[in-house]
C-alpha cells in the first residue's frame, strides 16, 4: 500500500487490544446458538406442512447455500461496520471493544426492525426466468455465483484495508449474472437485467460519495460559524472523552449509522436467503403460510373481477402464446404488446381459480406451491412493469391492478421472523471481526490531520440521514461511500490536508467494483450452471 497512516500521537486511539478468553467464548457460543436457531425453524417450518421428507438432499443443498449467504452478511459485517465506528474511536467517545459491541447490537436491532423492501427491491434486478426456477440448476447457480462474487471482491478490499461497497459489489453480481445469463441462452446481455432498477442503483452509487462529500463539508462550515468551541475543531491530544454534549451526540450518530447500515444492508441477504428458501424447500417457504384463511376469497374474487376488466380491454387472440411465455417476455423486454393485457387478465384468472379451489394457503398440495407461486410472483411483475409502462388504463382498472398486486406481494415476498435474527446474528457478529483494517483507513489514512470531534460528528450525522432516507425509500446505499466521502470532505473544509495516495486507492476500489464484480458473477454464473 502506499498510503501511510498518521504518526503515532499521544491522542491515537489503542487499536491492538485483543478480545479475553471470555469474550471469544460468548462470540462461539452466540455463533452455534444461531446455527441451531436456523436448523430448528427450519426442521419446524416443513414439520408444519405436513409434508413426508423422503431424501435430506434439499436440506444439504439449503444448509451449503445458506451458509454461504450467512458467510456475505458476516464478511459484510466487518466490513462496512468498521466506518460506523471509526469516528467515535478516533475521538476517543467510545473504547474500540465498546464501540464494536455497541454497533454489533444496532445492526442486530437494524436488520430486525427493517422492513424487507430493499430485499425485493435487490432480487428485482435478477432474470425473472431465473427466479422462477430458483430450484434449478440454473438457480442455484446464480445464488452461489452471487454469493462467491460478492464475498471474495468484500474479502480482497478489506485485506488491503479499502472501504468498498459491499451493496454495490452485490449489485454488479446481479447484474453479471443476468448478462451471462441472457448470453448463455443466444440473447443480447442486455436483455438480462432490469436497466430501469439498474439505473437507479447506478445513480445512488454516483451520488452518495458527493452528497457524503459536499453535505459533510458544508455541515462542518455551519458548525464553525455557529459553534465558536475551539476544542471542537482540533485533534484529541490525549486519550480523554470529548465534552458531554458533543460525546453524545457522536455516540448518538455511531447508532444511528449502524442502525441504519442494518436495516438497509442487511436486508439483501434476506433477499439471497428467501431465494434459496423457495428453491429448495418450496412447501414450506414458496407461500406466505400466515395468511388468514378470509384473506383468500377477496383475494379470489379481486382476481377474477380485474380479469374481466383486462380481457373486455384488449379480448384474447385466437392464436395468442401462453400467457406465461407472454408475460415472461414482457417483463424481460419491458416492451408492452397488444397480447400483455388478455395475457394477464387470463393468469388472473388462473390464479383466481387455483386459490379458490384450495381455500387457504395450506391446503395447496406440495406439487402445485411453486407454479401457484410462480404465477403469482409473474403476475405482480408484470403489474408492476405494466404501471411505469406507457400504457393508459382506465381509473377502475389501475385501481383494482394495484390492489391485486398487494395481495400477490403479500403472498410471495415475505420474510419468516427467524430468518431476519439469524441475518441479524450474522451481521452483529461480523462486526466483531476484522474491523481494524477499515477503521484506520477512516480515521488515519484520509486526511493529513487527526480526526477532529467535529469532523466525525459531521461525517456521521450525513452518513446516518443519507442512510435512513434511502432505506424509507427502499434504495441500496452505501454506508462506506457516504461515510468515507463525508470523512474527506470535512478534511477538506478544515484544509487539514488529504492523503492522494489513498483517496486514489479509494476511487479505484469504486471505480472497478461495479465492472469487477459483474465479471466475476458472470464467469461464476457460467462455469456453476455447466456443473
Amino acid at each position: 500500500m502506499a498510503e501511510t497512516s498518521l504518526p503515532a500521537a499521544r491522542g491515537r486511539p489503542d487499536l491492538q487490544r485483543g478480545s479475553g478468553p471470555l469474550s471469544r467464548i460468548l462470540f462461539l457460543l452466540l455463533l452455534a446458538a444461531g446455527l441451531i436457531f436456523t436448523g430448528v425453524n427450519l426442521f419446524n417450518d416443513v414439520a408444519e406442512t405436513g409434508a413426508a421428507i423422503t431424501t435430506y438432499t434439499p436440506f444439504v443443498l439449503l444448509t451449503l447455500a445458506l451458509l454461504i449467504a450467512l458467510g456475505f452478511e458476516f464478511v459484510n459485517g466487518f466490513h462496512d461496520t468498521a466506518n460506523a465506528v471509526a469516528t467515535v474511536i478516533y475521538t476517543h467517545s467510545l473504547t474500540p471493544g465498546v464501540a464494536v459491541v455497541w454497533s454489533g447490537i444496532c445492526n442486530f436491532l437494524g436488520v430486525l426492525l427493517s422492513s424487507g423492501v430493499v430485499a425485493f427491491g435487490i432480487i428485482s434486478l435478477l432474470p425473472v426466468e431465473l427466479i422462477l426456477q430458483a430450484g434449478s440448476g440454473h438457480g442455484f447457480a446464480m445464488v452461489y455465483a452471487l454469493l462467491f462474487s460478492a464475498i471474495i471482491w468484500n474479502l480482497g478490499t478489506w485485506y488491503f484495508g479499502l472501504p468498498s461497497s459491499s451493496s454495490h459489489t452485490l449489485i454488479g453480481s446481479i447484474i453479471g449474472v443476468g448478462v451471462a445469463n441472457a448470453l448463455l441462452h443466444g440473447r443480447s446481455g442486455t436483455s438480462g437485467v432490469d436497466w430501469d432498477q439498474a439505473l437507479k442503483v447506478g445513480y445512488a452509487l454516483l451520488l452518495s460519495p458527493i452528497v457524503g462529500f459536499v453535505c459533510a463539508a458544508l455541515l462542518l462550515l455551519a458548525l464553525k460559524a455557529l459553534v465558536r468551541n475551539r476544542q471542537l475543531y482540533q485533534a484529541p491530544d490525549s486519550a480523554r472523552p470529548p465534552p458531554v454534549w458533543i460525546r453524545g451526540l457522536l455516540i448518538l450518530t455511531c447508532t444511528g449509522v449502524s442502525f441504519a447500515h442494518g436495516s438497509n444492508d442487511g436486508q439483501k441477504g434476506m433477499g439471497l436467503i428467501m431465494l434459496i428458501l423457495v428453491g429448495t424447500m418450496p412447501i414450506a417457504y414458496a407461500l406466505n403460510r400466515s395468511l388468514p384463511p378470509e384473506q383468500i376469497p377477496r383475494v379470489a374474487a379481486l382476481a377474477q373481477v380485474t380479469e374481466q376488466q383486462l380481457l373486455t380491454l384488449q379480448p384474447a387472440p385466437g392464436a395468442m402464446p401462453a400467457p406465461r411465455t407472454v408475460l415472461t417476455e414482457f417483463v424481460r423486454s419491458r416492451q408492452p404488446r397488444p397480447q400483455v393485457l388478455p395475457a394477464l387478465g387470463l393468469l388472473l384468472g388462473d390464479i383466481s381459480d387455483q386459490i379458490r379451489r384450495y381455500g387457504s394457503v395450506n391446503n395447496i398440495p406440495a406439487q402445485a406451491v411453486t407454479n401457484t407461486r410462480n404465477d403469482m410472483y409473474l403476475a405482480s411483475e408484470s403489474i408492476r412493469h405494466l404501471q411505469s409502462s406507457s400504457v393508459t388504463l382506465p381509473e377502475e382498472t389501475a385501481r383494482n391492478l394495484s390492489a391485486v398486486k398487494r395481495e400477490l406481494d403479500s403472498a410471495t415476498r415475505f420474510i419468516p421472523l427467524w430468518v431476519k435474527v439469524v441475518v441479524a446474528l450474522a451481521l452483529g457478529l461480523g462486526t466483531l471481526v476484522g474491523w481494524r483494517r477499515i477503521v484506520i483507513t477512516v480515521g488515519e489514512r484520509i486526511g493529513k490531520s487527526h480526526l477532529s470531534y467535529a469532523q466525525g460528528a459531521s461525517a456521521e450525522l450525513v452518513a446516518m440521514a443519507t442512510i435512513g432516507a434511502a432505506d424509507a425509500f427502499g434504495l441500496p446505499v452505501s454506508t462506506t461511500h457516504v461515510l468515507s466521502s463525508g470523512v474527506a470532505g470535512t478534511m477538506a473544509a478544515n484544509r487539514s490536508g488529504l492523503q492522494l495516495a489513498t483517496l486514489r486507492n479509494l476511487a479505484m476500489a469504486w471505480i472497478l467494483t461495479l465492472p469487477v464484480s459483474v465479471l466475476l458473477a458472470g464467469v461464476l454464473y457460467a462455469l456453476f450452471a455447466r456443473i
